[in-house]
C-alpha cells in the first residue's frame, strides 16, 4: 500500500498493461475501479497519470458509443414511422357499386331522364 491508501503494485501493474497497449487486460485487472487520489505517492505519480488518462479516454469513448447507439435507434424509429406513413393500407375497392336507397335511385332516374330530354311519364 502507498502512503495515501492506494495499492502501488496494482497501479503500477495497470500502468504497465496500458504502456503495452493491453487495454482489455487492464480492464480485467480493475482499471475502472482504481480511485487513487491525484496526490499519489511519489513513485506512483506517473503510473497514476497513465491510469487516470486511460480511465478518462474510456469513459469518453463509452459515452460516445452510447450516444451513437441512441442516435441509430432514433433514426431507425423515425425511418420505420416514415415508412409506415408511406404504406398505408389501401381501402379494398368493392367489385360492385353499393346499392342506392330506392328514393335516391328514383331521383337519379328522373334527373337522367330530364338530362336526356325525354318527357316525364
Amino acid at each position: 500500500m502507498g502512503t495515501d491508501g492506494h495499492d502501488c503494485a496494482q497501479l503500477r501493474a495497470l500502468a504497465a498493461l496500458l504502456a503495452a497497449d493491453r487495454v482489455d487486460a487492464a480492464l480485467e485487472a480493475g482499471l475502472m475501479e482504481v480511485h487513487a487520489e491525484a496526490g499519489a505517492c511519489a513513485p506512483c505519480v506517473e503510473a497514476w497519470a497513465q491510469v487516470s488518462a486511460a480511465q478518462q479516454r474510456l469513459r469518453f469513448a463509452w459515452a460516445a458509443r452510447e450516444r451513437y447507439r441512441a442516435r441509430e435507434a432514433r433514426l431507425a424509429r423515425r425511418a420505420a414511422e416514415r415508412q409506415a406513413r408511406r404504406i398505408k393500407p389501401a381501402a379494398t375497392p368493392s367489385p360492385q357499386a353499393p346499392a342506392l336507397p330506392p328514393a335516391v335511385a328514383a331521383a337519379l332516374a328522373r334527373a337522367k331522364a330530364r338530362a336526356a330530354g325525354t318527357p316525364r311519364t
